[in-house]
């Protein structure tokens, strides 16, 4: 088994290029059975959250070619053809793997009246309950049992247009719905429905494939359900969460570091509190310049569906706010249990304390060395940024965590001047 060896004290310099959005990507690739022609995709990251759905693509006859991107270009080139559908069950063997297989069921069930897809369970940092999807299709006129463990869908004379309001902002929900309305009969709206760049970007795509789709980027979506879509290329969008993570890793080792293809309007929220803690994030042509101009300073965070601070970036600025002056609360609110890298850090040195949902950091002048374990994707990257600054060497264990929705992490940061090193364990 892999680990990630880190030397801190090693200021960051230099650039670093965004990868395309596994959050994106994930939808992207199962709205290919919404059409028996070609969805050609580029810039899709390689990594094992991939590698599962495209497996699980294959299983229900999906063609799947996977090449590599034209020089100086970023990511694979992936052209999925659900021509015949030879399957139409998603296996608990492939869906436990990762959740978002749930993706699925919208999608085959709007192109072939059926689905069967295995209930995804818990996972580390929450329940994530399926049930607003299944709202949403049954509201749609879907017909839908649970049995075995398995979500049993069926919608014989196809799927009807009708009014969804979630009464919680889900993503996968929306995107699951969004994707079963393209080919619903008549016309759906979606209420309070998720706002964030991935689901935009879900969005741009099916309208590429001949959707129509009104209110993108809003809560309120209306979608004209067509019989049929046809083929389409498109680029998945850069990832405002690697890219966040890089940023505060330019801020937690004194650095300066541009991002290659972030987009600054996806990450307002977390620009303007990083200003308060003591550095910058510019748009350049390229991208973004993450630097920082003064003293670390604790300041306060609540996580909140998109445009407020992004829940997969709330360990990461824990890291951050570990080193820096004073104290700073955060409050996590989309997951009852993403804590779980508190003990990691604390192994560090970190001082922090939590009560329920909230957790009190107080800086303190520097971190030690130490080995380490992933708890989740998230995590685990937090470990790394706080491996950056610590004094000493740091080794993360568990890193199939990190490599869920990482490219090549430690080969970017190795060529901005950090110590860092992918070795084997010790057997």
């Amino acid at each position: 088994m892999d680990q990630i060896r880190i030397k801190g004290g090693h200021r960051l310099e230099g650039r670093i290029p965004i990868s395309g959005a596994k959050n994106a990507a994930l939808p992207l690739l199962a709205a290919s059975l919404l059409t028996d022609a070609p969805l050609t995709l580029s810039n899709v990251p390689y990594l094992a959250d991939i590698a599962t759905m495209l497996s699980l693509l294959e299983q229900v006859g999906v063609l799947v070619d996977v090449a590599a991107a034209p020089s100086g270009e970023a990511g694979r080139v992936v052209q999925l053809t659900a021509s015949r559908l030879s399957s139409l069950t998603a296996p608990y063997e492939l869906v436990r793997k990762m959740r978002a297989s749930v993706l699925v069921l919208g999608p085959l069930l709007a192109r072939a009246g059926e689905a069967k897809v295995s209930l995804p369970g818990g996972c580390a940092i929450g329940s994530r309950p399926v049930d607003l999807h299944l709202m949403a299709l049954r509201n749609m006129g879907a017909v839908i049992d649970l049995d075995n463990g398995y979500i049993h869908a069926r919608a014989p004379k196809g799927l009807q247009g009708g009014e969804v309001v979630f009464p919680l902002v889900t993503v996968t929900g929306t995107e699951n719905a969004m994707m079963a309305a393209t080919l619903a009969k008549g016309e759906t709206v979606l209420i309070n429905a998720a706002r964030e760049p991935e689901v935009v970007d879900l969005a741009h795509c099916l309208v590429s494939m001949g959707a129509e789709i009104d209110g993108i980027g809003s809560d309120r979506l209306r979608i004209k359900g067509k019989d049929k879509l046809h083929a389409a290329s498109h680029r998945v969008v850069a990832d405002r969460i690697e890219a966040g993570t890089f940023a505060m890793a330019a801020g937690i080792t004194g650095g300066s570091l541009e991002l290659i293809g972030a987009r600054l309007a996806h990450l307002n929220s977390v620009a303007h509190i990083l200003a308060a803690a003591g550095f910058v994030l510019t748009e350049t042509s390229d991208g973004i310049l993450a630097e920082r101009v003064g003293p670390l300073c604790g300041v306060d965070i609540m996580t909140e569906p998109y445009p407020g601070f992004p829940t997969d970036l709330q360990a990461q600025m824990m890291a951050l706010m570990t080193v820096a002056s004073g104290a700073s609360m955060i409050t996590e609110t989309i997951f009852e249990n993403r804590f779980m890298h508190v003990p990691e850090l604390q192994r560090m040195g970190a001082n922090i304390s939590v009560h329920k949902a909230s957790a009190i950091v107080r800086g303190v002048p520097s971190l030690r060395g130490a080995q380490v374990m992933a708890t989740d994707l998230r995590a685990s990257v937090s470990l790394v940024l706080a491996g950056l600054v610590a004094e000493g060497e740091t080794v993360l264990n568990r890193v199939y965590h990190l490599d869920r929705g990482y490219e090549r992490l430690e080969e970017k940061l190795a060529a901005c001047s950090a110590d860092i090193e992918r070795v084997k364990a010790a057997a």
